[in-house]
């Protein structure tokens, strides 16, 4: 099985160590060949979109499967929610079946704010989580930002590096933990653990 994940940036390239290891602990024989493709600022819309997952799907190097992996919150007003997303993403393709579109939402550090002991630690600073289910922190000041803001009061004296600190944030972390509050991040996985033919997390 080979799968190519269209992904936007640093954060998520800095993810697929993490999600391989979760995966790999599930599948173990049947674990697929991730490939991250990513794209420096946001995955393409509409026609580019479609042309992109054809090219990926088709010729002798052929994915099994095409995933797109975006936030809704993308500095744009392309997307309201994550229903939103997904429905034009599939709009955008052409409901092929071998497609599969997910959202952050609303953009990927809100996987991470589970870990925010770990954060705090980090930002050498005590500042509380924000509250309510992470995946409803909104567009007014998305994940990110809460992220970056506590990096920044700190006396780490580093800015938040989606590079260098996603990778810390999770490191010895379960992330079972996060999959289990953010619907957004179990569909993704669940999408991996279907196409490998294992059970779902429920």
């Amino acid at each position: 099985m080979r799968i190519a994940i269209l992904v936007e940036g640093a954060t998520e390239t800095a993810f697929k160590p993490i999600l391989e290891n979760f995966l790999k602990s599930r599948l173990q024989q049947t674990m697929p060949e991730l490939k991250f493709i990513r794209y420096d600022g946001r995955i393409p819309k509409k026609e580019k979109l479609k042309r992109s997952v054809e090219n990926l799907l088709t010729g002798r190097d052929a994915f099994n499967a095409v995933i797109a992996l975006t936030d809704v919150y993308t500095g744009t007003n392309d997307f309201q929610d994550a229903a939103d997303a997904k429905t034009k993403m599939t709009d955008w393709v052409g409901n092929n079946p071998n497609f599969y579109p997910h959202t952050a939402q609303y953009d990927f550090e809100a996987w991470l704010l589970l870990y925010w002991s770990n954060i705090q630690k980090l930002a050498r600073h005590n500042k509380s989580v924000p509250g309510g289910l992470p995946e409803q922190v909104n567009h007014n000041k998305p994940p990110s930002y809460h992220i970056k803001e506590i990096f920044e009061i700190g006396k780490c004296k580093n800015s938040y590096s989606k590079i260098r600190d996603v990778k810390r944030i999770l490191k010895n972390q379960d992330l079972i933990v996060s999959v289990n509050q953010c619907p957004e991040l179990k569909a993704f996985i669940n999408t991996i653990l279907s196409l490998c033919e294992v059970n779902l997390i429920p």
